[in-house]
């Protein structure tokens, strides 16, 4: 199954899509809340209440995603929690070794941009670079969990962009202000659910584009640590709640680790793709 959040004047709905169309879940069941978040911590067997709401739709709930603005998949997460260094190639470019322990930091919704909405290069720096990342959206409550029972809490997976200002990242040893600028995390379109993809979404293809050319292509098995492995050891410290969002870290192929550095710059085009989940693609606007 898969669902996206899309606009709808001043707020946000949930849709599920068929093929190229939208159904709007709440206006064909109005129990369901119109927003993911809400939905997932409501309780709602959203899976089912999807299929119900297809089954049930008729022409006038159905809406052509080409005619849809969508928005970040979960427009305002409980928590978007993201990992630095999860993948070998990327620590080795890095110039680090694995670390001992997952390098965590978080994200605010101001940072969070819709698949199609132009990216902000800030105007106080050009080090704007680009992070292709498999995001988890959590489905429900997860506190000291083990490993074997973490994926059961997993709802679905979508595409990110860790858009990264890296001298603003680099002034502090936390990395938090470089990922926090206003638009600068790509999040979508399109969530899919974990039943249509292997465990911890391993095996699948991950790569960035700019302008079409690739700058990174690796495999989302090349983790360092895996979505279980990353859900137990948040749930020791933090309880993860229905709608949270846990970004896994990129490969390598960075523009900060390229000879010369490769910086996005306006104009530019971004492609985050990731096999079987889908294709989120941002623009650079230069912030004036």
């Amino acid at each position: 199954m898969k669902f996206i959040t899309f606009r709808s004047g001043a707020t946000t709905r949930l849709g599920v899509l068929d093929q190229g169309s939208v159904v709007d879940i709440n206006r064909v069941l109005p129990q369901v809340p119109p927003d993911l978040r809400a939905a997932l911590l409501a309780g709602i067997d959203l899976t089912s209440a999807a299929r119900v709401a297809l089954a049930q739709s008729t022409q006038a709930d159905r809406t052509q995603l080409s005619d849809l603005e969508v928005a970040p998949l979960v427009p305002s997460p409980g928590k978007t929690i993201c990992l630095g260094l999860n993948y070998y190639d990327h620590a080795a470019e890095s110039g680090r070794e694995k670390p001992v322990y997952p390098w965590f930091f978080l994200r605010c919704d101001t940072s969070l941009l819709a698949h199609g909405e132009a990216a902000l290069l800030p105007r106080v720096s050009e080090r704007f670079d680009y992070e292709a990342e498999l995001a988890v959206v959590i489905g429900t409550r997860a506190r000291h969990v083990t490993q074997e029972q973490a994926l059961q809490h997993v709802f679905g997976y979508t595409c990110f962009n860790d858009m990264s200002v890296r001298d603003y990242q680099k002034r502090t040893p936390q990395w938090t202000i470089g990922k926090n600028f206003d638009r600068t995390g790509g999040f979508g379109p399109q969530l899919v659910t974990a039943d249509e993809l292997a465990p911890g979404a391993e095996g699948l293809k991950i790569q960035a584009r700019l302008n079409g050319q690739v700058m990174q292509d690796a495999n989302t098995t090349d983790m360092i640590w895996s979505v279980a492995e990353t859900i137990s050891l948040l749930s020791e410290c933090v309880t993860l709640e229905p709608g949270d969002v846990i970004v896994m870290g990129t490969p390598a192929g960075v523009g900060q680790s390229r000879t010369p550095p490769v910086w996005m710059k306006h104009g530019d085009k971004i492609e985050i793709e990731i096999e079987k989940i889908g294709l989120l693609v941002n623009t650079i606007e230069q912030e004036v």
